[in-house]
């Protein structure tokens, strides 16, 4: 069984694939019981055509040339290719159906795919072309067609030929068999490679949220019972709760945040007026942190579920069972599950990153934080300018993920001459989920510019917590403070470079569960 961890391993090149003894057993007998059970039977894709064309008997003669016709007549994909992580996370995912010994696919299939993957051969995927109901049928064809050595390829960081790329490591060509074809475009695994990489990034993504919102916490020294377990435990989510209790995890050890219970209970106040330097009660985007990041993390968890549950199951059609000496013709190409939890996910990064625009928007506007200078500009208010225009393009930025947040899921439009009738845009909810993943890391990043302008302002560096101030210093390493103006797009990509690292605050046994019930 398959789990975030180990994918993750598989992806950076920490850990390579390797068929064990009992899974090219199972491999190997449904193979062969395939070929046993098919002979004067009519079964789909081994002896009839695909799809509407089901319904037309195809002659021996021609049974692997069936094969191949549906590899090449699939790869019909269009647009930018898709990022070999993502490619490579499809493959893993296309393995793991296989290695299930439910598909009926020769061992050469399974050891190609393993090939590929441990070599880093990534084939060229263009991102545009499924519906999500057969599966990925138009980007694994763009696969499939690199296995039997046709295509291209990204190899040593170059595009290439197929073939070219197969000679240098001395592999030879996919020779397709039996349905080999069809099983190998027949499937969830690019939506599900997308989103697996997508889960990955998303928890990066929480970890430097709860580093940023206790850091702007800390900045203008909130009361800290919000996060506190007497108030949180009250609410029965195990998100709001977990937030809360990491967000105290990262507060330990700081000089900045009040506590209430000492500052305004245990002395009388008889002021009119408290000033509006310390606020009774913060802003919401700094005080409803476990609130807003709770069901984030929640929806997070729950994408995690499905996501590793489909990964290790087998969604290809039909279901070769030499247990029950039978096959089973069904749907579990469909990719609803996927769909539904990308859209869920696309929705709560998006959130994720309003939270933090919003939170941006107190640090610039000083008329509301009362202790700041305007856009945290450190240089002559007029002559200089600050991250006044880095706010641009995080508003920008967040406009454009709210109206990508729309969901694919209700988005069915029947084809395949209504074959299809309902269908899943599992892939395009993927998609569209790594753009909204991609957003959020951009203004996250003009973000931690800017609260580190503000540490430096506020010259609070030796009061933050060690978590937030080992997170403040590594953004002053590669972003020095700075009070004249000069361009930041350099910086803001080194940034978002930087928050791609492992921030080791998230839920590391939740990665190396192989299942999720």
């Amino acid at each position: 069984m398959m789990n975030l961890q180990t994918i993750n391993d598989i992806l950076s090149g920490e850990k390579k694939l390797q068929l064990a003894d009992n899974e090219i057993k199972n491999i190997t007998d449904c193979y062969q019981f395939l070929t046993t059970f098919s002979k004067d039977k009519v079964i789909y894709g081994i002896n009839t055509g695909f799809g509407p064309m089901a319904q037309y008997r195809v002659s021996d003669q021609n049974l692997i040339e069936l094969q191949y016709n549906i590899v090449r007549s699939h790869a019909t994909g269009a647009g930018e290719p898709l990022p070999p992580a993502y490619v490579k996370a499809a493959m893993i995912s296309r393995y793991c159906t296989f290695v299930a010994g439910k598909s009926g696919v020769h061992i050469d299939v399974v050891e190609q795919i393993k090939n590929f993957i441990n070599k880093n051969i990534i084939p060229f995927i263009p991102q545009h072309g499924s519906v999500g109901a057969s599966g990925d049928l138009v980007q694994l064809a763009h696969i499939a067609l690199c296995l039997i050595g046709e295509g291209e390829v990204f190899y040593k960081g170059q595009l290439v030929p197929t073939r070219e790329a197969l000679q240098q490591e001395h592999l030879p060509a996919l020779q397709l068999k039996g349905r080999d074809g069809l099983s190998l475009v027949n499937g969830t695994a690019v939506m599900t490679g997308i989103s697996t990489v997508n889960l990955l990034q998303t928890a990066q993504l929480i970890s430097a949220s709860l580093l940023t919102s206790t850091l702007m916490n800390e900045i203008f020294a909130s009361y800290d019972d919000f996060f506190s377990d007497t108030l949180n435990k009250v609410k029965y989510h195990r998100g709001q709760r977990k937030i809360a209790a990491l967000m105290s995890d990262i507060a330990q050890g700081n000089h900045c945040m009040r506590n209430r219970q000492k500052d305004l209970y245990a002395q009388k106040h008889n002021e009119q007026f408290f000033g509006n330097e310390t606020k009774i009660q913060p802003y919401y985007s700094l005080r409803c942190v476990p609130q807003v990041l709770g069901p984030i993390y929640d929806t997070w968890l729950n994408a995690l579920q499905v996501i590793v549950n489909e990964v290790n199951s087998v969604d290809d059609n039909p279901i070769v069972d030499p247990e029950t000496q039978n096959i089973y013709h069904g749907g579990n190409f469909h990719g609803d599950y996927i769909s539904l939890e990308m859209d869920k996910l696309k929705m709560a990064v998006t959130k994720m990153t309003i939270l933090a625009e919003r939170q941006m928007n107190y640090l610039f506007h000083d008329r509301i934080n009362g202790i700041l200078p305007p856009f945290v500009n450190l240089g002559t208010l007029g002559l200089n300018y600050g991250l006044q225009a880095a706010q641009f393009t995080a508003t920008s930025t967040t406009a454009e993920s709210q109206t990508l947040s729309n969901p694919m899921y209700v988005h069915s439009i029947p084809n395949n001459n209504d074959n299809q009738d309902v269908v899943s845009m599992g892939t395009n909810a993927a998609l569209l989920t790594k753009k909204v993943i991609e957003n959020a890391y951009q203004v996250l990043a003009i973000h931690s510019i800017a609260l580190a302008q503000a540490v430096d302002c506020l010259k609070i560096q030796d009061q933050l917590s060690p978590a937030t101030s080992a997170f403040y210093h590594d953004i002053r390493n590669l972003v020095p403070v700075f009070i004249q103006d000069s361009p930041k797009y350099k910086e803001i990509a080194c940034i978002i470079d930087y928050l791609h690292k492992d921030w080791h605050f998230f839920d590391k046994e939740l990665a190396t569960t192989a299942q999720v019930d």
